[in-house]
This record gives structure tokens, sequence and C-alpha cells, in this order.
């Protein structure tokens, strides 16, 4: 579900309902394969995956998929310095659900669109990977990453080796809060407050802003019911439809948060301390019931042009003086060992920032981001409630 680059918005809620009547929701793409027989296996236990080898020098042309403002301004030119290679590095993930819909289509035809790599959420790496949609990592070529990859780094219970996939940041979703307007919001429940009306906003992630809901009923979104579930989904669509909550966002909730439209976003912690740098008066807020936490991992598409290069990239990344360029600008939680020590010399105060290097004690109530439970079509029956809580 998930970082600081996160971009959503209702522009994609009449593609989202299209496809869910059509029964191509976003949960529901294994069963919306090439009908002639012609699409791509899944990459299950019992079926063999491409590995993406990497071959040669790195260098030539380099296409990247990610989130808008989840990099600094400089690591992509000290990159291409530094290896020549050219790359073209394209912001065009709003939100994952919208994204996939869009490569859906390439990706069943074993197609990338020229990406050598994009990020996805553990979930949609794991639905990508089933339906035949990416390709294993070559380990050796990426050696040095998995070397700088922190220990404290669990891989996911989908990918416990990190067959296809590698951190690329993580975070934490919670509240932003304007504390001056709102001072006394520090649970997801508060957002429902009557005093509140029309100045509340939460981001479009189907697995995100439920769970949140549910934590607040005591509900543990990783065991909860197909009907919990749906039950989480009402309480936020009666609240939009009672215009209490003002809209679905995604990371464009700055400018209502700045504006003051807004007084409380259920939104991602990295965005926090960048907004609270511009305005004082904004806050991360760690909800009472706790929080989300997740990360963003590095995935290479079937079809992907120059893999050799791509693991370049990751590998320059996982490069702790590079992760601390690339973090002191997203404020992101960092996969990459070494960065701690680097920002306690450049930047004691951050160093110490529980957004960047969580603790167990500071994440102890909070929970991973998960899919709706059940069967293909009590997925379905989750991601339309979902959209229509959406539509209004």
């Amino acid at each position: 579900m998930s970082g600081s680059a996160h971009r959503a918005g209702r522009r994609w809620t009449r593609l989202l309902a299209i496809l869910a009547v059509v029964g191509c929701g976003p949960l529901a793409f294994a069963a919306c394969g090439d009908d002639s027989g012609g699409g791509l296996e899944g990459g299950g236990d019992d079926v063999e995956v491409q590995t993406a080898t990497a071959e040669g020098d790195a260098g030539g042309d380099l296409t990247i998929s990610n989130w808008a403002l989840y990099i600094d301004k400089e690591t992509v030119p000290d990159f291409e310095d530094e290896t020549g290679i050219s790359v073209k590095y394209v912001e065009d993930i709003n939100a994952y659900d919208e994204y996939y819909a869009k490569m859906r289509p390439l990706l069943s035809g074993g197609d990338s669109g020229g990406r050598s790599l994009m990020v996805a959420g553990d979930w949609l790496a794991k639905q990508m990977y089933d339906q035949g949609y990416l390709q294993k990592l070559d380990h050796e070529a990426l050696a040095p990453a998995f070397e700088n990859l922190s220990p404290a780094v669990k891989p996911p219970p989908n990918d416990p080796n990190w067959d296809y996939s590698i951190p690329w940041q993580g975070g934490m979703t919670g509240l932003i809060v304007n504390k001056k307007l709102a001072p006394e919001i520090d649970s997801i429940s508060d957002i429902f407050d009557p005093q509140y009306h029309g100045r509340i906003e939460v981001i479009s992630e189907l697995r995100e802003t439920p769970a949140l809901v549910m934590k607040s009923e005591g509900i543990d979104p990783e065991t909860a019911t197909t009907q919990q579930w749906l039950d989480a989904i009402q309480k936020v669509r009666d609240a939009a439809d009672s215009g209490q909550i003002r809209k679905f966002t995604g990371g464009d909730y700055a400018r209502d948060l700045t504006s003051g439209n807004a007084v409380a976003v259920i939104g991602w912690a990295a965005d926090a301390i960048q907004l609270k740098a511009d305005n004082p008066d904004l806050d991360w807020v760690m909800p009472e019931e706790g929080c989300l936490v997740w990360w963003d991992e590095w995935v290479v598409p079937v079809g992907a042009p120059n893999p050799t290069a791509a693991y370049e990239w990751i590998n320059y990344t996982y490069e702790p003086e590079n992760q601390a360029q690339i973090v002191g600008w997203t404020s992101a939680t960092t996969p990459a060992d070494g960065v701690r020590e680097i920002f306690e010399k450049s930047d004691p105060e951050q160093a110490k920032n529980p957004l960047i290097f969580p603790t167990a004690e500071y994440t102890k109530n909070c929970s991973g981001v998960t899919s709706p439970p059940g069967t293909q079509e009590e997925q379905q029956q989750v991601a339309d409630a979902w959209v229509d809580a959406m539509s209004g």
C-alpha cells in the first residue's frame, strides 16, 4: 500500500468501477488473462519462472517506474555520471491498484512497456509474481545490494528468499494532523468526530484506510474476516456520504493540509516530516491503536530490457552514502545498513527519528499491510465495496 511519494485521486475511480463491473477489479486480475490461452502462467511453486540474468558490463538505457517525490534530485544524475547509464525515471505510480490496472494488459503479453524496474508493495509483488508478470532476481548480480541490506529487514512471507523482490524504501501509515486546528486528534476514531465535519481526508488505498479503521475498533486486519472488512468500508462510506470525509486522496492531501481545508488525514509518515518543515503545525501522529508498516520493493517485470543496468541501479542506491542522500530527502525508512551511522555524523537529530529508523518498541502496536481474506469472490466483494465507497 504504500510511501512518502504516494499520489492517488478520485480521477481513477471511474476506471476502477468499470474494471470491477467486468470482473477485472484490482483483486480479480488472476481471472482476467488472455482468453485465447496466450497469457503467461503464474509463478507458483510448480512453475519455472525466468530469471532476469545480468549480462556483461552495465550500460545503455534504463527506464524506472516509481511514485512521485520518492527520490532526491541528485541521485539520478549522480548515477548517470558514475556509470554512463542513461536513466528515464518515470513518476507514473499514483496508487498501486490503478497502476496495475494500467500495466496489466501490457504485462499479460510479456511487455514491460520499456520498464526495467518498478516498485510494488509486498501484496502486489506477490500477485504479479503468481500471475507470471515478474522475473526472478539475479542474486549474483545483486550481491553488493544484499550485502548492504540491513539484517533488521526481514523478507516478506510471500518471498522468504528475496527471489523476486528487494526493498526500495519503507514507511508507516497513520495520521497527519494540524495540531493547531485539531489538537485532540490522536486516534483513527477521532476522524469521525462531527466537529471535524468536511475537514478529513483519507487515502484511497484499499489495504490501508479500511485496515486502520478496523484497528480503531480492536480488530487485527491481518486476521480480519471478510465481513469485518466490509463493515469497515461501510463506516468509511457512511462518513464520505455524510460529508464527514472531504475526499479520498493520495499524497496530494498536502495541499489541503497546508491550506487548512483538511485538519487531519490518514497519510504517510515521511510526508509528515516534509510537511512539518514548511508548516510546524502539521505533525505525524502515531494512532493510539497503532499504525501500518510496509515496504515498497523493486521488481523486474517480464519483458524488462537491460536488467544489467537495473541491478547496477539497485546496487548503487544500496551503498550507504547514496542511500543516506536519498533518505535525507525522502525521510522514508531505509533498508540499507550503515545509514544511521552516517546520519549520526551529518544529522544527529534525524538519526534519532523513529519514522526513519523505527524501533520495535515504537511500532509494537502496528500491523503489516495485508490483502482482504477469503476466496476470489469474497476478495472481489471487498474490492467492489471499496470502489463503491469512493464513487459516492
